[in-house]
């Protein structure tokens, strides 16, 4: 028992700190609350989760108050009747607005030229990029020239290609016309951007010109993709080239053909800027969209709820486009 007691006074002495303590009796004992509660502190100070702090949690933070918490407030303010002057008022929030929209023939056919934009832009570029991906797979000379070729438009900003191509739609000096002419077509010639027949295919066929070559892309890297035996088995069994491409390649591009797609779609919603080069915020009936209405009824009308909620619309519009594709990733254990 003197033994222990040495011991114990002699760890003191030396400062020794344990976590277990030894008992009169020659047993330990546990350690003091304090002592486990300031190592517990100190493990979870230093986990990965705490260092990592200063890296995301600012951006976070302002993304979560400038991104969200604008769009939660956009929401807000589409169930008041606030016309621009003055401070919103939040005490009888109400969907009149939304019920405004319903009957609102303008929002209408706004909404119907976003949705044939949205389908029609889509399946037009995705079609072109795979003829493309397939001619240039398929070993043509110049491969790199032409591809750098075919994507070179998707670096150029809605502005400059609404611009460029309201000069190419010219009806007296535009290069369409011009061209028609020559080939003995001229009766096909047109004011394209002024008909309102062919406003909106005007538009579609420009777009799709420059979004078919990232279209291509995306495909030529799905068919790399593909192991060449594939091919050679196709061929063995008497598959034409028509055939080998419709029953064996192009059902194996369904991870190519949905991430393009997405982003198609979500640049047929980001289409304002084309639009409204082209022709201003009034773009009439046949060619008018959610967001060239949003913009005209929130700051050319000062209808500030009325624009909001059109603005909700189109925002609910994009998450049923790019919902079902991060479903999708989610299941494949891609996020």
């Amino acid at each position: 028992m003197l033994h222990s007691i040495f011991r114990r006074l002699v760890s003191l002495g030396c400062g020794d700190e344990r976590s277990d303590d030894i008992r009169t009796d020659g047993g330990t004992a546990t350690a003091p609350a304090s002592t486990t509660t300031d190592q517990t502190e100190r493990s979870w100070l230093e986990s990965e989760f705490v260092r990592s702090l200063p890296f995301w949690f600012p951006p976070t933070l302002l993304m979560g108050l400038f991104v969200y918490g604008a769009i939660g407030w956009n929401a807000i303010i589409s169930l008041t009747n606030w016309d621009g002057f003055g401070n919103p008022d939040y005490s009888n929030l109400d969907f009149s607005m939304y019920a405004q929209m319903l009957g609102d023939p303008t929002f209408v056919a706004a909404a119907r030229n976003t949705i044939v934009l949205l389908v029609v832009f889509t399946v037009a570029s995705l079609i072109v990029g795979l003829v493309l991906a397939i001619l240039v797979d398929r070993g043509i000379r110049f491969e790199n020239t032409f591809r750098t070729i075919y994507l070179l438009p998707m670096s150029l900003s809605f502005v400059v290609t609404a611009i460029f191509w309201a000069w190419m739609y010219n009806p007296q000096s535009g290069l369409v016309n011009v061209v028609l002419r020559n080939i003995g077509l001229g009766f096909v010639a047109n004011d394209w951007i002024s008909d309102p027949q062919t406003k909106l295919g005007a538009v579609i066929f420009a777009l799709m010109w420059q979004f078919s070559g990232y279209c291509m892309v995306v495909y030529l890297a799905g068919l790399r993709a593909i192991p060449s035996d594939q091919f050679e088995a196709a061929r063995i069994d008497g598959a034409s080239t028509v055939r080998m491409y419709w029953r064996v390649i192009i059902p194996q591009l369904r991870a190519s053909t949905m991430s393009a797609a997405v982003v198609l779609m979500v640049f047929a919603l980001k289409a304002f800027d084309f639009l409204f080069v082209m022709f201003g915020d009034t773009p009439g009936p046949s060619t008018d969209i959610l967001a060239t209405m949003m913009y005209r009824e929130a700051f050319s009308s000062t209808n500030w709820a009325y624009g909001a909620a059109i603005a909700t619309v189109l925002f609910l519009l994009a998450l049923v486009v790019i919902g079902p594709y991060l479903y999708v990733q989610y299941q494949r254990g891609d996020l």
